[in-house]
Parts: C-alpha cells; structure tokens; sequence
C-alpha cells in the first residue's frame, strides 16, 4: 500500500488492534476478590506489548533504534470490577501515531463480551542518546506501520 502524505494510514488500511487474554490472577485481587486498579495498567501492557509486535517495534525494537518511548499519560474508565479467575479479552488499537503514539484499550470478559474497562495511553519518543523529546514520530515509526499495512 502507499500513502499520499507520508506519516499517514493509508485510507483502506485498518488500524492495528492486538488482543492478550488475561486470567484475573490471585495475587492481583483484595479481599473483595476484586483486582485492585493498578492492575489494569498492567493488563493493558500486555496488550500493547501485542500491538508493538504486530508491527515489528516492541520494546527491544524500540531501543535498537535509538529511541524510548516513555508513557506520558495514562487514562482509565472503570465500568464494572475485573474478579478474581474470570477471563478476560484486553484489546489495544493504535489510534496516533504521526507525533505520538496513542493506543486505546478495552477489556471484556470473555464469556458475556461484558466491557469491564476502556482507556488509553500516550507514548512519546525520546532519542536515547540526549534525552530530548521528539515532538514528530521517527521515520522508524512510519517504515514500520508502512511494512505492516503492506502486509495485510
């Protein structure tokens, strides 16, 4: 596929979504056998992790490149309590990617498809070697996202 304006989706290519099942573990529950909210930033990790392959730039990827991408912001809307052993489907779509990389999550339980939480995250690009801020995505970004939707 090709693009018109470089940096941009291509109008007929989809956005990148990955999912990660999750069993709510023991150790991630109080004593309501409710997950405590930290976790759900940890849930969200593992999906983002998924999402970052499908397009061949996980994290070691990331730092081979010369770059970090530390998250700058973080947001969750809890909209119904995760449990201790219930199973649930994280998803993670990148949403921005041009200056930014913004990827948004839902979580649902597997079996009623009941969302459970939804949020986002924002990552910035940061050149490892000075620590400045990059306030476009490299063009290691664009190549990346170019190849995968080539590939779809």
């Amino acid at each position: 596929m090709t693009t018109d304006t470089v940096g941009r989706r291509p109008e007929k290519a989809p956005w990148l979504v990955a999912t990660a099942d999750v069993e709510i573990p023991f150790h991630d529950v109080d004593v309501m056998q409710v997950a405590w909210h930290g976790h759900y930033v940890k849930y969200f990790e593992l999906a983002r992790c998924a999402l970052l392959r499908r397009f061949d730039y996980d994290y070691p990827q990331m730092q081979a490149s010369g770059y970090v991408w530390p998250v700058v912001e973080c947001h969750l809307k809890y909209v119904r309590p995760a449990r201790y052993g219930q199973r649930v489907r994280v998803s993670a779509s990148l949403t921005e990617y041009e200056n930014r990389l913004r990827i948004a999550y839902e979580i649902h339980d597997i079996a009623t498809e009941e969302r459970i939480t939804k949020g986002y995250t924002v990552q910035v690009a940061v050149d490892a070697r000075n620590g400045e801020l990059q306030f476009v995505s490299p063009p290691v970004v664009v190549e990346k996202l170019e190849a995968a939707w080539a590939a779809a």
